[in-house]
């Protein structure tokens, strides 16, 4: 019978370059950089990598298909390196795979790694795509703002939330994440914005405003793991185990069906009670004491509080403009900035978030330091909100 990774793996090692518009750099370049501190943190050497895994988005910077671009942008050494991209989730899933190499003894240390260089496309959001003949069913609006500005909508006429309340509470949302990142020298944004300049932004999918919507970033982002007795005869002492590992993917229901009424992410709520099970939480709210979501656009993360199961059905609103999610808060949410300050480079975020979590547990994340958290949790989101994948991750020490 299965039983799950719970402290099966631990996070030897961690890297994460800076966001931004990198356009002094290439996509190799980036991968250098989150590596060299992956590997600096971890205390190994390249030799003592077993295998990685390299996620990155649709080949939107000809790096290629296959592996052999970031074997040969880090000078591995002939290992195996498999390619993977699920939707914006790809930074998991190459953790996942690492993960799971290292639980079954296939590795003793696996990499993780992803890196996108998106401001090189020349487009304002992602790239667009073409679906063909499923178009009409699930992406009508045909841009990303406009799917989710709909999972807005269909939200207030679920729970009967007066238009200008959510958008009061999208738009502290999208304050909260900005005055992080100003603590972040990693992040992209880093500027403080308030609650006037977000309402009075312009229009971009109505209700989303210019400020409701994250931006766009080059960067990359890196973990190395182990099994804890490895890390511990290396030397390592405190260690950040992986609690739980879940991954989602849509099966037709929500564009294929009328069962879903377009205003929560069902993806997200099975991943998260799976993961709350392998990891044995039973109170996300009293447990949970940070969270990195993915907070593509500010309605997005709003609604993840009720998909996590940390706000109740239709309470997320209230709870947002009380402060539960702001750095001072009950469950702090996105204290590096997020994808509102970091953008989404599409292969890096889930790793990003995971980098986040980890100084976090071990008291590394200077200025924006937590008081002693114990449990972290990551919430990684690909596609769109009829048809998606969705990776939930908690972390905490081992032990």
């Amino acid at each position: 019978m299965a039983t799950g990774i719970k402290d099966k793996v631990v996070i030897l090692g961690a890297g994460c370059s800076r966001f931004g518009e990198r356009w002094d750099c290439s996509a190799e370049d980036l991968l250098v950089e989150s590596f060299t501190e992956a590997i600096t943190d971890a205390g190994i050497e390249k030799k003592d990598i077993g295998a990685a895994w390299f996620a990155h988005h649709d080949d939107m910077v000809g790096m290629g298909k296959g592996g052999a671009p970031l074997s040969m942008a880090l000078r591995l050494p002939n290992i195996a390196v498999t390619r993977v991209e699920n939707f914006c989730a790809g930074g998991s899933e190459a953790l996942r795979g690492a993960a799971y190499a290292v639980a079954s003894g296939a590795v003793d240390i696996a990499l993780a790694i992803g890196v996108e260089k998106l401001k090189d496309v020349g487009f304002g959001g992602l790239p667009p795509r073409y679906p063909g003949g499923l178009a009409p069913m699930w992406a009508p609006s045909g841009s990303n703002a406009g799917n989710f500005a709909q999972l807005a909508t269909a939200y207030c006429a679920k729970h009967g939330v007066d238009a200008a309340d959510l958008k009061r509470a999208m738009a502290h949302v999208s304050v909260k994440s900005h005055a992080n990142g100003v603590a972040n020298p990693k992040a992209h944004l880093r500027k403080a914005v308030t609650m006037e300049q977000v309402l009075a932004a312009g229009m971009i999918a109505q209700p989303l405003g210019l400020y409701d919507c994250c931006g766009v970033s080059d960067g990359s982002a890196a973990a190395i793991v182990t099994t804890p007795e490895i890390a511990r005869a290396l030397g390592k002492t405190d260690l950040v185990a992986i609690k739980a590992m879940q991954l989602s993917v849509s099966n037709g229901f929500e564009s294929q069906s009328n069962g879903w009424d377009g205003s929560y992410f069902h993806t997200t709520r099975i991943a998260a009670r799976n993961a709350y099970a392998e990891a044995g939480v039973t109170d996300p709210g009293g447990q949970i004491d940070l969270m990195e979501v993915h907070d593509c656009f500010s309605v997005t993360e709003l609604v993840a509080m009720e998909d996590l199961f940390i706000s109740a059905e239709g309470g997320a609103v209230r709870d947002v403009l009380d402060g539960r999610f702001d750095a001072g808060g009950a469950n702090p949410c996105q204290i590096d900035g997020g994808l509102k300050c970091f953008g989404h480079p599409i292969g890096a975020s889930g790793l990003r978030m995971m980098y986040e979590v980890y100084l976090q547990l071990l008291g590394r994340a200077g200025s924006r330091q937590l008081a002693s958290p114990s449990l972290g949790l990551t919430h990684n989101l690909g596609g769109e909100p009829s048809m998606n994948v969705c990776s939930v991750n908690v972390f905490g020490l081992h032990g």
